[in-house]
């Protein structure tokens, strides 16, 4: 297992998570896709889309290797959600 070295703060990752999102991403993907998970490479701009974060950051690492992945979920604020099974 390949264990990959972060080499941004985590407020620079998620600056630049956002910004590639909201700039360059969400266009694309937005539409149909509610709920879905987008895997974002925030060097390049790569991302990848799919139903869930393994998935997607898979699906990423293997067109690029050391990508720096940033997951957002369609229409969500965040890609999960914690809370008590009584509270859902």
């Amino acid at each position: 297992m390949t264990v990959h070295q972060f080499r941004y703060s985590k407020e620079e990752f998620a600056r630049r998570g956002d910004e590639i999102y909201q700039s360059q991403v969400r266009t694309q993907v937005e539409e149909g896709n509610y709920g879905k998970i987008v895997a974002i490479n925030i060097e390049t701009g790569a991302f990848e889309l799919a139903n869930d974060t393994i998935v997607a950051s898979d699906r990423l690492l293997e067109r690029v290797p050391d990508a720096q992945i940033w997951c957002i979920r369609i229409g969500h604020k965040g890609v999960h959600r914690f809370a008590s099974p009584c509270l859902l």
